[in-house]
């Protein structure tokens, strides 16, 4: 069971996890350096540990200790319990949804292994056997905004996508704003970060993967006609906001696909039309 620990001392060094969240560049580095991640929310904080997160400790305000009682119980980690007021000078906003935990980040699966996987299901017959199934996968290039990562996430999860590879300078899906906003689907929806892109976009193809960028530019085919190819696996590539997918990504691409709009208007927000294709590109078979 976990220690419930009145702090009330802003510079306690036992709060330090919490310090400074507000601090995008800063906890940009921290949190990978360090090793953690934090969780904000009942849900969030029950969803990164029922996906095997370690929890470091938790944040909480006294309202909030009976919403969390299961949780202190099971978990040995330490609660630290604080006035709201101390919260926002510790973490530089009003924490409203009243308790964070630090948790303990997990080493990312290889690349290679989470393709793999993406690719098969396991069979009845043998233990560890497992046979080609069709999948579909996303990739984020440079994406900017913890906002929409965590909104792609949330999509990917609710629509059946296997996989998601981050690029080496997309967003950190494990940033606080990225888990707030998928909702915790962060910690369902298996991701690696991937080295040498867009040199490995030739892994996806040696996966099996035909590798279709979503773009305004000129030339792409319609996403229908792309869902029409009925590709057995597909890899959806999605560009950061407002530049789009680089040049060399670009050139890289099997396929350039757009979503036909009307109105005059020319572009959705990435968030949306990762909803749209990966909706449009869902499995119709359930293979």
């Amino acid at each position: 069971m976990a220690d419930l620990i009145t702090v009330d001392d802003p510079d306690d060094p036992r709060l330090a996890d919490y310090t400074r969240l507000t601090d995008v560049a800063l906890r940009r580095r921290r949190e990978p350096a360090e090793g953690l991640f934090i969780a904000e929310g009942e849900k969030v904080i029950r969803r990164a540990r029922q996906a095997g997160y370690r929890m470091r400790s938790m944040l909480l305000s006294e309202k909030w200790t009976e919403a969390m009682a299961d949780v202190l119980a099971e978990d040995p980690a330490p609660a630290y319990l604080v006035a709201p007021e101390l919260a926002e000078r510790v973490t530089g906003y009003h924490v409203h949804r009243g308790a964070l935990a630090s948790m303990a980040r997990e080493p990312l699966p290889a690349p290679g292994r989470l393709l793999a996987d993406a690719g098969h299901q396991p069979t009845a017959r043998e233990p560890g056997e497992s046979v080609p199934r069709r999948s579909r996968i996303a990739v984020l290039e440079d994406f900017v905004d913890h906002t929409n990562v965590g909104a792609v996430f949330r999509a990917a999860a609710a629509l059946g996508v296997d996989a998601v590879l981050v690029t080496p300078r997309c967003a950190d899906p494990l940033y606080r704003r990225s888990v707030k906003v998928s909702m915790g689907t962060v910690f369902q929806v298996p991701w690696t970060r991937i080295e040498g892109w867009p040199d490995s976009v030739d892994a996806l193809r040696e996966a099996g993967y035909v590798v279709a960028g979503m773009t305004l530019g000129q030339g792409a085919i319609t996403l229908d006609q792309l869902v029409a190819e009925d590709h057995v696996r597909l890899a959806l590539v999605f560009g950061a906001e407002g530049h789009g997918l680089t040049p060399a990504a670009d050139r890289r691409l099997d396929q350039r696909v757009t979503i036909p709009m009307t109105h005059g208007v020319d572009s959705l927000n990435v968030a949306a039309s990762s909803a749209v294709a990966f909706y449009a590109t869902r499995s119709r078979t359930g293979a």
